[in-house]
């Protein structure tokens, strides 16, 4: 893929882009003030006390599910069907899309069959709903950051769905967790990150961290890009939604207010081809890969990370272009 297309900037006070506070930690421009608009159909009060009571009652009911399902071999559907059923209990429909691939001018990337084997899956990051959703479309392990490990019914039900954590804060971890999320990806899990490392609110979206995607390349599996965009609305009446994302200094309580308020919710899941990069194709997919990361086997493999990071990237920005229709899979 020769270039990534930006979105479309979002009207908002604060300039386009990130500010970086660290390695791992960029800083999104989004905030809730200037991103998140007004529904288009507002829930009555019955409907939102029902929403929140069905969102508890599967919580409740998800407990001591995720105490028994540990590391069986039916974890991964029994998250997925818990998923979906949190997710309608809110108000939410997911909608499945199947994307293509387009790698002209890359010497060294293809696009793999789709199959049922392990993969990373790599999204962009919109919400705290973004691993359910993830999760409800294509069996995974999420990771997820340690901050939700010390929350206690949050925690049980991460853990028992087989969440791995990463301490953003600090960037010393980060090899241990890139080397449990290949040693699942080894063991036929697939694996979902968010590689912005934080979270945008939909109409705008960060740029690939390259990181976790040496758990793939140490595994020997598939990238497969997800896209995620809510919408509200069906059919031409579709319009895109940002009452779903979690950014800037929201709290989950005004996101969860918002989203059962909220009528015809719809997140939409593109799925793109799995890639693979070719192991006897020359390394450095642009030229720019091999200045910045220098020489050895080192920066052979930082280069091919930053490949793949900027192929998924460029995937899922082609998806949350407001003029990217496409046909509908499954719902």
């Amino acid at each position: 893929m020769s270039a990534v297309t930006p979105l479309p900037p979002a009207p908002s006070a604060t300039p386009s882009g990130s500010v970086e506070r660290s390695v791992w930690l960029p800083l999104s421009s989004c905030a809730p003030a200037a991103c998140v608009r007004a529904q288009t159909r507002t829930a009555g009060p019955l409907r939102r006390a029902a929403r929140l009571a069905g969102a508890l009652a599967v919580l409740a009911a998800g407990l001591p599910v995720a105490l028994v399902i540990g590391r069986t071999a039916r974890r991964g559907t029994a998250v997925a069907r818990w998923s979906r059923l949190f997710l309608r209990a809110l108000g939410i429909r997911v909608v499945t899309r199947r994307g293509f691939s387009c790698l002209g001018g890359s010497a060294r990337a293809r696009a793999v069959r789709d199959d049922d084997g392990p993969a990373l899956l790599v999204g962009n990051h919109v919400s705290w709903l973004d691993p359910l959703v993830m999760a409800a479309t294509l069996p995974c392990r999420p990771l997820a950051k340690a901050e939700v490990a010390r929350w206690p019914v949050i925690r049980t039900l991460a853990t028992g769905g087989g969440a791995l954590f990463v301490d953003r804060d600090a960037l010393s971890t980060l090899p241990r967790v890139v080397a449990d999320m290949a040693a699942a990806l080894g063991r036929g899990e697939s694996v979902a990150a968010f590689p912005e490392g934080t979270t945008w609110c939909g109409r705008e979206m960060g740029r690939f961290r390259p990181a976790v995607f040496q758990a793939a390349l140490d595994a020997g599996v598939p990238v497969r890009p997800v896209a995620l965009r809510f919408v509200e609305g069906t059919g031409e009446c579709a319009t895109p939604s940002t009452r779903p994302s979690f950014v800037g200094d929201d709290t989950l309580v005004a996101s969860l207010l918002r989203i059962v308020a909220t009528r015809d919710l719809v997140a939409e899941v593109t799925v793109f081809p799995g890639v693979r990069l070719e192991r006897t194709a020359p390394l450095g997919l642009h030229p720019a890969d091999a200045r910045a990361e220098g020489q050895g086997e080192w920066s052979r493999r930082g280069a091919a990370r930053a490949a793949l990071a900027r192929i998924a990237e460029a995937q899922v920005r082609t998806a949350l272009l407001p003029e990217s229709g496409r046909p509908a899979l499954a719902a």
